[in-house]
C-alpha cells in the first residue's frame, strides 16, 4: 500500500504493463476511468529511448475540448511522488501535465498537449 498516493490518469502508453515496468519500477494498482472534456489525438515519437520502451512510433495525447460529452477512457494509476517524476522523465516535451477531475469524482494528473492541456 502506497502513503498518500498521487493519481495519474493514464489513456496511452503507460496503461501497458511492458511500459509501466521500466517507467516506474512496479505493478501498479489501478481502476478505470474516464476524463470528460478531452479528446485522443496522436503525436509523433522522435525520442529514441521512449519508442524503445513502447515500441511505438506514434502515442495517444490529449486534446482539450472542453465539451463533456466527449470522454476519454483509461486507468487512475497509484503512484508515489518519485513514480510520479519518472513517468515525468518518459513523457516528451510534446506532454505537460495538468491536474484534471475525472468522472469518478477523483482529481488526478494526465498528460496532454502542451499547447492545449486541459484544467481543472
Amino acid at each position: 500500500m502506497i502513503d498518500d498516493p498521487v493519481v495519474l490518469f493514464s489513456y496511452g502508453t503507460p496503461r501497458r504493463r511492458e511500459v509501466r515496468l521500466p517507467v516506474v519500477g512496479r505493478e501498479v494498482e489501478g481502476t478505470p476511468g474516464r476524463l470528460p472534456g478531452c479528446r485522443p489525438s496522436t503525436v509523433e515519437i522522435t525520442d529514441p529511448h521512449v519508442g524503445g520502451v513502447s515500441g511505438a512510433r506514434h502515442h495517444p495525447i490529449l486534446e482539450a475540448t472542453g465539451d463533456e460529452a466527449d470522454v476519454v477512457d483509461g486507468t487512475a494509476l497509484r503512484l508515489t511522488d518519485g513514480e510520479l517524476a519518472a513517468a515525468d522523465a518518459y513523457e516528451v516535451d510534446d506532454y505537460r501535465r495538468a491536474l484534471v477531475p475525472l468522472t469518478s469524482g477523483l482529481h488526478g494528473r494526465v498528460y496532454a498537449a502542451g499547447h492545449n492541456p486541459p484544467g481543472t
